[in-house]
C-alpha cells in the first residue's frame, strides 16, 4: 500500500466506512501495489522468448560496445578469463577402470596425450589459430560478453583425428527466424524445438547480416539447418522454455553507460577547470584593445604566469576559476560501481581495483564470496563445453582409427573423465594450512579434496613428491618434511604443571 493508499484508508476508518476496495488493497502483496507511487511499476507477463526477441541484439551490441570503450566492462570479462580459465584452463583426467577395478593406466594415459596433442594451436578448431586453451578462453568470454556461445562439431578427415571446432558468432543465429519449420516444429529465434522445448536444430546464416565487406542484403541470406546434435548452445537461462542466452551485463549496462558519460563529463569540466580565464570588462564595453582577437573579433590578451599588469583606467577584471572535479566526485562514483559491481557478482574491490579502506575480514569475506561465483561459472564450462567436446573428440578419434583403441571402448573412456579447472590461492594461508592438515589428519577431508583447491590432481601430486623424493636420495640429501607422518591429536593436549588436571 502507498502512502497516498494509506491516507485514503485511514480518512475511511475514521468515518466508519471501509470499502471493500479498501479491504482488498489491505490483502494484497505490497510489491503488487497498483497506487500512485508504483504507477511507473510495469512489468511483463510475455514469455521469456517474447521479452528477448527485440531486446537481445540491442543487449548484445551494447555489450560488445562496453566491452571495447568502457573500462570497467573491460575489467569484468578480465576477471571472467582469470579467474575462471586462469593460467592453464582445464585439463582432462582420464579414469577408466579395467573389470578387476584397477585403473586402466596404459589407456588413460593414451588418450590423455591424444587429446592434449590434438588441443595444440592448430589442431583445435578450424581456423587453424585457436589452442584448447585459447577456445576455452574464448568461450568464457563470450558468454560473459554475449550472453551464448555456440560451437559446431566438424568431422572431416582434413582435421587431426578426424574432428575440429567451428566457433559460430551468434549474430548468426537468426533471432528474426520464427515460425513453423516443415516437420511441424516450431522455430524460435534461429531456434528449431520440438513439442518438449528440446533444440533440434539451428538456422546458422551463411554470413554475417552486418557485414559490410560481403554486401550481403537482408533479401538474399540464406540458412543452413546445423541438427542439434552437431552444435553446442551455451547459456544459463534465467527462465523455463528460455531458447536463448542473455548477455551477463545485462542488469548493468545502463548504469556502466550513464557512470562512464558522468566521469567524461567531469573530465572535460576538470580539463577546462585547469586553464584558468579572467574577463576585462569596462563601463561602455569599448576603448579595450588586447594583443589578438578571436574569429568573432573580440579582444584577448595573453597573460603570462606570475606576471602582473596594469589595465587602463575603468577597466575591471573577474577570474573565472570553475571548481571541477566536484568534492562529492569520488563517492558518488564509488557508490554507483558497488551497485554495478553487484550486477556483476563480482566485489567492488575486484572491479575498480580499489583497496583503500578495505580491512583484512572484509576483503576476505568479499574474495570467497567472489570465487563461489568463479567455481560455478567452472563446473557449468565443465559440463556444457569440456566434456561434450571430449566425448565427440573420442568419437572422432576411435572411428577414423587414430588411437589405438577398440571403438567398442568408448563408453568405458567417455564416461570416466574429469576435468580439473584452476585453483585458487589460499587467502590466510597460514589458517587454511593448519586446518587442512587437522582435518587431513582426523579423515574428515582427503588429499585428493586438498590437492583440488590448487586444481591438481592427487595422482600427479603423489607422483611428483616421490620423485622429488628419489631426487634429494640420489643427492643424499633428506626431505624437509614427511607427508604421511603421525597424525596430528583432534585437540592439542594441555600441560598442567601443578598437576590439578
Amino acid at each position: 500500500m502507498g502512502l497516498f493508499d494509506f491516507l485514503s484508508f485511514r480518512n475511511e476508518q475514521s468515518d466508519g466506512q471501509v470499502s471493500r476496495r479498501s479491504r482488498r488493497r489491505l490483502r494484497q502483496y505490497a510489491g503488487a501495489n497498483q497506487g500512485r507511487l508504483f504507477a511507473d511499476f510495469v512489468g511483463s507477463s510475455f514469455s521469456a522468448d517474447s521479452e528477448l526477441r527485440n531486446s537481445l541484439p540491442v543487449l548484445r551490441n551494447r555489450s560488445r560496445d562496453l566491452a571495447r570503450n568502457n573500462e570497467y566492462a573491460k575489467r569484468f570479462l578480465n576477471l571472467i578469463k582469470t579467474n575462471v580459465v586462469g593460467e592453464k584452463g582445464f585439463t582432462v583426467q582420464v579414469r577408466a577402470r579395467n573389470d578387476d577395478r584397477s585403473l586402466d593406466a596404459a589407456g588413460n594415459t593414451i588418450l590423455e596425450n591424444a587429446f592434449r596433442s590434438w588441443g595444440r594451436m592448430g589442431n583445435c578448431d578450424v581456423t587453424g589459430r585457436m589452442s584448447w586453451l585459447d577456445a576455452q578462453r574464448y568461450v568464457a568470454e563470450t558468454l560473459a560478453r554475449d550472453g551464448e556461445v555456440f560451437v559446431k562439431f566438424v568431422q572431416n578427415r582434413r582435421y587431426r583425428d578426424g574432428f575440429s571446432l567451428q566457433f559460430i558468432e551468434s549474430d548468426l543465429i537468426d533471432e528474426g527466424k520464427n515460425g513453423k519449420a516443415d516437420n511441424g516444429n516450431a522455430i524460435r529465434m534461429g531456434v528449431e524445438i520440438d513439442e518438449f522445448h528440446k533444440p533440434v536444430a539451428y538456422y546458422v546464416l551463411t554470413s554475417h547480416p552486418n557485414d559490410s565487406l560481403n554486401f550481403a542484403t537482408k533479401a538474399n541470406r540464406k540458412h543452413i539447418r546445423v541438427p542439434a546434435r552437431e552444435m553446442l548452445h551455451l547459456f544459463i537461462p534465467q527462465r523455463t522454455h528460455q531458447s536463448r542466452g542473455e548477455p551477463f551485463m545485462a542488469p548493468a549496462i545502463a548504469s556502466l553507460k550513464m557512470l562512464h558519460g558522468y566521469r567524461e563529463a567531469e573530465l572535460i569540466a576538470a580539463r577546462a577547470a585547469a586553464a584558468k580565464f579572467g574577463i576585462i570588462t569596462t563601463p561602455d564595453g569599448d576603448e579595450f584593445i588586447g594583443d589578438d582577437e578571436t574569429e568573432d573579433e573580440v579582444p584577448v590578451i595573453d597573460m603570462a604566469p606570475a606576471s602582473v599588469y596594469q589595465l587602463p583606467s575603468g577597466h575591471d577584471f573577474k577570474m573565472i576559476d570553475p571548481a571541477h572535479p566536484t568534492s562529492a566526485f569520488a563517492a558518488f562514483e564509488e557508490a554507483v560501481l558497488r551497485g554495478i559491481a553487484s550486477g556483476l557478482n563480482v566485489s567492488y574491490t575486484s572491479l575498480s581495483n580499489d583497496l583503500k579502506g578495505v580491512s583484512y575480514s572484509s576483503i576476505r569475506q568479499g574474495t570467497i564470496e567472489e570465487r563461489d561465483h568463479y567455481k560455478t561459472l567452472q563446473s557449468f564450462i565443465i559440463q556444457h563445453f569440456c566434456e561434450p567436446v571430449f566425448r565427440a573428440w573420442l568419437d572422432s578419434a576411435l572411428t577414423f582409427g587414430n588411437i589405438p583403441i577398440p571403438v567398442n571402448k568408448f563408453d568405458k573412456f567417455s564416461d570416466n573423465i574429469h576435468f580439473r579447472g584452476r585453483g585458487f590461492s589460499w587467502v590466510d594461508p597460514q589458517r587454511e594450512i593448519n586446518a587442512n592438515v587437522t582435518a587431513l589428519s582426523n579423515g574428515i577431508i582427503s588429499m585428493n579434496d586438498i590437492a583440488a583447491k590448487y586444481g591438481r590432481d592427487v595422482e600427479d601430486l603423489l607422483a611428483q613428491i616421490q620423485s622429488d623424493k628419489e631426487m634429494a636420495e640420489r643427492y643424499g640429501l633428506s626431505m624437509a618434511f614427511e607427508p604421511f607422518g603421525q597424525k596430528a591429536p583432534a585437540q592439542p593436549e594441555v600441560s598442567d604443571p601443578d598437576g590439578d588436571i
